[in-house]
This record gives C-alpha cells, sequence and structure tokens, in this order.
C-alpha cells in the first residue's frame, strides 16, 4: 500500500514537473527580444510598455545615428570581465578610471548626433522605432539612460533559463580560454567567477573580500529598481505620467499637479487588476478551448472557401477567354468573307481592263469584226459590240478600283471593353447608408430614408433593424427586430408605441455579402395616439380672406387691404377682425396627440385647442383685438368675472409671431391669457420647425411640445366638459400645415360624442 501510494505521488510530481515545463515552454515567444529573437538580456521598458534589450536598443539608435546617447553606463555595470585587460589572471592590471567621473563625462552629453550644437538651449529630442508596435517613441534629451530596466522580466527569464537549461553550463568571465566552469558569482563585481578567479579578485584583507558570493548567473541585476534621474529608490507612481518615480521627482516641477501615489498603492492595485484578469481566463478555459476550435474550423472553412473561390474566378476568365475566342474567329471570319469579295470584284475588273489590250480580248475581236465587209451582218454584230466598246470607254475614262483597299470598317474600339477589363475586380460589399435625417421622422407610423455614399458599390436589397430602448435590458445580446429584403431606400414601421424612443439602423446587401451598418438613429414617437382631421373654414369671420389647400391639411391668411387701413388708424380704437380655423374632429375621450408646422413670417398665429360651442360662440362676430376686455385665450369677459372663481379655460393656445413663441411664467400666461394688470411676464423661445399638441381629455389638460425633440414647451388646463376640437387663430397674415400622416391617408370624417359620420 505504501508502496503504491509513494509511486501515485511521485507519477503526481512528475505530471506536475512536465506541465510546469510544458507551460515554461509554450512562454518562450513573450521572453524573445523583438530585435534580435533572443531572450532579453538587460530588458528596457520603453514608454509604449514594450521591452527591448539594452544592446539592441543602443544598435538600433546607433543605426539611427544617434550617438553618445545609447543608454547609462551605470545601467552596464563594470565589471572585471568588461575590461580587456583583466580578462586573465596572467595579464598586467590596468587603472581603470573611476565610475563616478566617467558618468559625468557621458551624462553632460560627451559625444555628438545630429543636429546637436555644442552649447545648444534646446536639446534634441531622441526618437525610438519601437519595433514592437512599428511606431515611433519619445525618449527625451536623455535617451536610453531615461529609461528603467525591467526586473521582473531579467527574473522570469532566469527561471526559464534554469527550467529548460538553455545554454548549458555558465562559464568563467575571467578565464583564459579556453574558460572553466563557472561556480560562484558576484553582485559587487558584476561577473561569474571559478574558484581560482574568485580567490584572485577577492584578495584577503581587501574590501572585495566583503562581497557576498553568489550563484553564477547571466544577469546580474540591482537589488532595487532606481529611479534614472536621481540614482534613488522609488517610492511613488506618478498616474497623470504612468511612471515610477523617487521622492526627488515627486517635488520637481514636470509632476507638479499630478496624481501621484505611493508605489504600494500602485503594486497593489495592478496587482488585484491582473490577479482578476487572470482568474477569470483560467477560469474559463472551456471558452477558450472552445474558440480555439471555433477558430481552426474558421481557417478550415477558409481554405476550402479560398480554394472555392479561386476555381471560381478561374472559370469566369476561361469564360471570359473562350467569349473573347469565339468573337475573334467570328470577327476574323467577317473580315475574310469581306476580303474575299474585294479581291473577286479586283480581279474581274483586271481581266477586263485585260481585255482591252492590243490584240487580246475585246480589241481584238473588235478589230476582226471591223474587217467584215458584208455591210448587214457588220450592223448586226457591231450593235452589241460597240455598247460593250462603249462601257469599257467610259470605265477606261472615269478609272477607280472596283474595291477599296482599306479596311478602316473593320477597326475594333476596345476602349470601353479595355477600361472594363482593367476595372474588373472583386464586387465588394454595399457601403454602411447615410440616413436622411431631413426626411426621417416619427408620427403616426416611423418613416426611415437613407442613401448609399457616392462611390459604394450597389445593393440589391436592404435590412433594417430596429427596437425601442426604453424598455428593461434583457440579459444577453441585445435582440433586433428585423425588417428583411426592403427594396428601395425608404421603410415605414407601422404600429409604433406611443411615448417610446426607437433606434434604427440599416445596411446593404448583393452578391458579396451584408455591408456595414448605418449609423443608430433615434426617433421619439408621439406621446399619445396622433389625431387625423382636416380644416374646417365654416366657422370665424372673415372667410374669405383664409385660403385652405385642397386636401384641407394647410392654411394661409392673407389679410389685405383692411388690415393695413386698421394698422394706419391703430390709435383710433380701430376694430381688427380675428380669422379662426377649426379642425373637422371633436375629441371627448382619451389622449390625442396632432402636429403642424407655422411659417415663421407670420405675424401673429395662435395655435391650440377649445371647446367646439365656446369657439363656435366666440368666433361668430368680429371681436375688437384692440380693446382690453378682448382675449381669444380665455374664453370669457375678463372685466365680468369674479377673480375668485378659478375655473378652466374653455380654450388654449399658444401664441406664435416673427418666428418666436410667446411663454408666460405661468400656465395659464404661458397660454395667452391676461388679466386686470396686464400680461404676466414672458419670455420668447425661437420657433421648432414643427410644434406638437398633446390633449389629455380625462385629465383636462393640454401640452404644447417641439414636435421634433419632443421637448415640453408649456402644459396649461383645458375646460373638457364637451366636445374639444383643434383650432387655429389668425391676426394678420400667416401660414399653418397640418402634419401629413405617414401611412395611408384616413377616410374624412367627423367624430362627435363617439359616433363617427362620413363628411
Amino acid at each position: 500500500m505504501a508502496e503504491g501510494e509513494d509511486m501515485q505521488t511521485f507519477t503526481s510530481i512528475m505530471d506536475a514537473l512536465v506541465r510546469i515545463s510544458t507551460s515554461m515552454k509554450n512562454m518562450e515567444k513573450e521572453l524573445l527580444c523583438p530585435v534580435c529573437q533572443e531572450m532579453y538580456k538587460q530588458p528596457l521598458v520603453l514608454p509604449c510598455t514594450h521591452n527591448v534589450c539594452q544592446a539592441c536598443a543602443r544598435e538600433v539608435l546607433g543605426q539611427q545615428g544617434y550617438i553618445g546617447h545609447g543608454g547609462d553606463p551605470s545601467s552596464e555595470p563594470t565589471s572585471p570581465a568588461s575590461t580587456p585587460s583583466t580578462r586573465s589572471p596572467r595579464l598586467s592590471r590596468r587603472t581603470l578610471p573611476k565610475p563616478d567621473r566617467l558618468d559625468r563625462l557621458l551624462k553632460s552629453g560627451f559625444g555628438t548626433y545630429p543636429g546637436r550644437k555644442r552649447g545648444a538651449l534646446h536639446p534634441q529630442v531622441i526618437m525610438f522605432p519601437c519595433p514592437a508596435c512599428q511606431g515611433d517613441v519619445e525618449l527625451g534629451e536623455r535617451g536610453l539612460a531615461g529609461l528603467f530596466r525591467n526586473l521582473t522580466l531579467e527574473r522570469v527569464v532566469e527561471r526559464y533559463r534554469q527550467s529548460v537549461s538553455v545554454g548549458g553550463a555558465i562559464l568563467c568571465q575571467l578565464c583564459k580560454p579556453p574558460p572553466l566552469e563557472a561556480t560562484k558569482g558576484c553582485t559587487e563585481c558584476r561577473a561569474t567567477f571559478c574558484n581560482e578567479c574568485f580567490k584572485l579578485f577577492h584578495p584577503w584583507g581587501t574590501q572585495k573580500a566583503q562581497h557576498e558570493p553568489t550563484l553564477p548567473t547571466l544577469s546580474f541585476r540591482p537589488k532595487g529598481l532606481m529611479c534614472p534621474d536621481h540614482k534613488e529608490e522609488v517610492t511613488h507612481y506618478c498616474k497623470t505620467c504612468q511612471r515610477l518615480v523617487c521622492q526627488l521627482c515627486r517635488v520637481r516641477r514636470t509632476h507638479s499637479g499630478h496624481k501621484i501615489t505611493p508605489v504600494l498603492s500602485a503594486y497593489q492595485a495592478l496587482k488585484d487588476k491582473l490577479t482578476k484578469s487572470l482568474t477569470y481566463i483560467l477560469g474559463n478555459q472551456d471558452t477558450v478551448q472552445t474558440q480555439i476550435c471555433e477558430l481552426e474550423e474558421t481557417v478550415r472553412h477558409t481554405e476550402v472557401s479560398g480554394q472555392q473561390a479561386k476555381e471560381e474566378v478561374s472559370q469566369l476568365v476561361r469564360g471570359l477567354g473562350a467569349v473573347l475566342e469565339e468573337k475573334r474567329a467570328s470577327l476574323l471570319q467577317a473580315i475574310e468573307e469581306c476580303q474575299q469579295e474585294r479581291l473577286a470584284r479586283l480581279s474581274a475588273q483586271i481581266q477586263e481592263h485585260r481585255s482591252l489590250l492590243d490584240g487580246s480580248g475585246l480589241v481584238g475581236y473588235a478589230q476582226e469584226v471591223l474587217k467584215e465587209t458584208d455591210q448587214p451582218c457588220f450592223v448586226q454584230a457591231a450593235k452589241q459590240l460597240h455598247n460593250r466598246i462603249a462601257r469599257a470607254t467610259e470605265a477606261l475614262q472615269t478609272f477607280r478600283p472596283a474595291a477599296s483597299s482599306s479596311f478602316r470598317h473593320c477597326q475594333l474600339d476596345v476602349g470601353r471593353e479595355m477600361k472594363l477589363l482593367t476595372e474588373l475586380n472583386f464586387l465588394r460589399v454595399p457601403e454602411a447608408p447615410v440616413i436622411d435625417t431631413q426626411r426621417t421622422f416619427a408620427y403616426d407610423q416611423i418613416f426611415l430614408c437613407w442613401r448609399l455614399p457616392p462611390h459604394s458599390p450597389p445593393a440589391w436589397h436592404y435590412t433594417v433593424e430596429f427596437r425601442r430602448t426604453d424598455v428593461p435590458a434583457q440579459p444577453g445580446p441585445t435582440r433586433w427586430q428585423r425588417r428583411e429584403e426592403v427594396r428601395g431606400t425608404s421603410a415605414l414601421l407601422e404600429n409604433p408605441d406611443t411615448g417610446s424612443v426607437y433606434v434604427l439602423r440599416v445596411r446593404g446587401c448583393n452578391k458579396a455579402g451584408y455591408g456595414e451598418y448605418s449609423e443608430d438613429v433615434h426617433l421619439h414617437t408621439p406621446p399619445a395616439p396622433v389625431l387625423h382631421f382636416f380644416l374646417d373654414g365654416r366657422w370665424g369671420a372673415s372667410r374669405e380672406r383664409l385660403a385652405i389647400s385642397k386636401d384641407q391639411r394647410a392654411v394661409r391668411s392673407v389679410p389685405g387691404l383692411p388690415l393695413l387701413l386698421a394698422a394706419d388708424r391703430l390709435l383710433t380704437g380701430c376694430h381688427l377682425s380675428v380669422d379662426v380655423v377649426l379642425g373637422d374632429v371633436a375629441v371627448t375621450q382619451g389622449r390625442s396627440y396632432w402636429a403642424c408646422a407655422v411659417d415663421p413670417a407670420s405675424y401673429l398665429v395662435k395655435v391650440g385647442v377649445g371647446l367646439e360651442s365656446k369657439l363656435q360662440e366666440s368666433f361668430q362676430g368680429a371681436p375688437d383685438v384692440i380693446s382690453p376686455r378682448y382675449d381669444p385665450d380665455s374664453g370669457h369677459d375678463s372685466g365680468a368675472e369674479d377673480a375668485t372663481v378659478e375655473a378652466s379655460p374653455p380654450f388654449a393656445f399658444l401664441t406664435i409671431g416673427m418666428g418666436k413663441i410667446l411663454l408666460g411664467s405661468g400656465a395659464n400666461a404661458g397660454a395667452g391669457l391676461t388679466g386686470r394688470d396686464g400680461p404676466a411676464a414672458s419670455c420668447t423661445v425661437p420657433l421648432p420647425p414643427r410644434l406638437g399638441i398633446c390633449l389629455d381629455y380625462e385629465r383636462g389638460r393640454v401640452s404644447f411640445l417641439d414636435a421634433v425633440s419632443f421637448r415640453g414647451l408649456l402644459e396649461c388646463p383645458l375646460d373638457c366638459s364637451g366636445p374639444v376640437c383643434p383650432a387655429f387663430c389668425f391676426i394678420g397674415g400667416g401660414a399653418i400645415q397640418l402634419q401629413e400622416p405617414v401611412g395611408t391617408k384616413p377616410e374624412r370624417k367627423v367624430t362627435i360624442g363617439g359616433f363617427a359620420k362620413l363628411d
């Protein structure tokens, strides 16, 4: 039993060692310098947080033309092994300059580099090309001397070397070749020694004899991380500069006003974050493995799809070649037929001309006919011959080849085809559509309009996605509702929820696949169901001055000469008439919303609602708008009413004039109500593109809104004891346009008391 347990324990230990060894081997790529592709040696941390060997960094700066700024010599310790004259105990010794003097010489700017002038007030800033991120990072005027060594990375590299035995045995740095295996190391001397060399360089009775020997190593690190500027131990961390600082750095002007925290706090915070992230990764190894399998499957599909794409392209190009070859053959055949026809005609013409030569052909025959002495026979034979000779003579006098030798009509214009072939490329997916915000809006329904960018590939159809943003978020990915295969560049979303915010987006699709989504557009739906109605000009005095459109959704007031004359006699107490237009629908229950646009050039317009009976009574005659007792908003005679009675007014209006909205200090004042002491304190706001009116019949409240942003402008009470209908008042010139419904226009009907009848 004991032997079995021991064997099991030994097996577990070996498995753990194997796992550790495998993990260390897999980690090797993280320990390679991006410049030399070898393990880091005295790595430096660049401002971009990448690492590079100090020797490699010096070499890179040398290639860039920077001389004398390869780093702080104190970061490369002076050891007996670094001096050629002291490599062997048998060689003569040489007095070395004091390190502090050497540091002062090199730190004071000893040496030159491109662009540096002695005594320059603005030293050159050294730029280092990071081989990891392929970007230039600023090192400052001190170069590598202002960078920290990554001691943690050095320790990791050393542990890795010990685990995998990289490089074999460590050799003595002071022995004469061939060197012996090192048995000791000295942190103070920064070198490895065999037993003989260690005794030689640490003689008894000297200060070096007090050096503590360590295990041999290839990298000697300082005991702690030192500030490269002041050579003091770092104690704080600057969050603003994201840099470790010492006590002197903390009080310097360069860190004035920065967020500085003790290094212990930064250590604990970063360690907690790293531990949390690492714990999450280690706790989701199944997810990582699943994603790796998915990526490997994607790689296989990519290889197969790539091969299929190559075959398809080859087949299409071969098809183009076959079409071109067939076309070439047909064109050559046409040229050949034309050529043979011309050659035949020219050959016939040549034969005719040869017959005109002396003693041959037609000329010889004519000469023989002329020898005939029998007159009747001559006439009979010469008549036909004369016709032939006449034609030959005419052809000789007006000679031209029977066919042209040019084949210019067979030239091909392949400029367009060559351009098409040159521009032949893979079909790209459509670019992200651009939402047309001027034409996109929400009313009774949501109308979304978009267009493709100018140089975008065409789209066969579109996919519209939308969702509500004012509903509680469900766990998991965000769910969008989709409208697939939308033709054209607009879409209509029916029956949206009232008082909600919808976010919409769209993307195009063609043979190459789906393109990118457009930017999200947020639309507010009206706070209540939309009320559809038309304008009815049967009420109000001066109807002849109202011009209502044929569709009865727009009205314009034309004041004419009477208003101009009244304006001239304004101080004489003249009477000005009010033109009123009512809606042909009366509301008796529920909540209703409608919107309209007021012409900014309107002189004075009032938009609102009121009791149908009161409106008809109030505007049957011509009221006096100059009289202080007149107020179309109060619905009563302000001089005869008891001030102590607080009742809701029979109608409420929003006053608009010259592109401004008049808002009072209170609801009634904002609605246009006045009292004996004159109008209440008021202010004006700019007129929005569209105004919205929301009527709550049960609560007896009416709200005026900006129909674009749905920002509230005014809310006031209303007497809803009877049917309430929309109303529009004009004093002077003005125009109003009702918001067109997005969907199909409804039938015209009047609803009073819950009953509907067609008009």
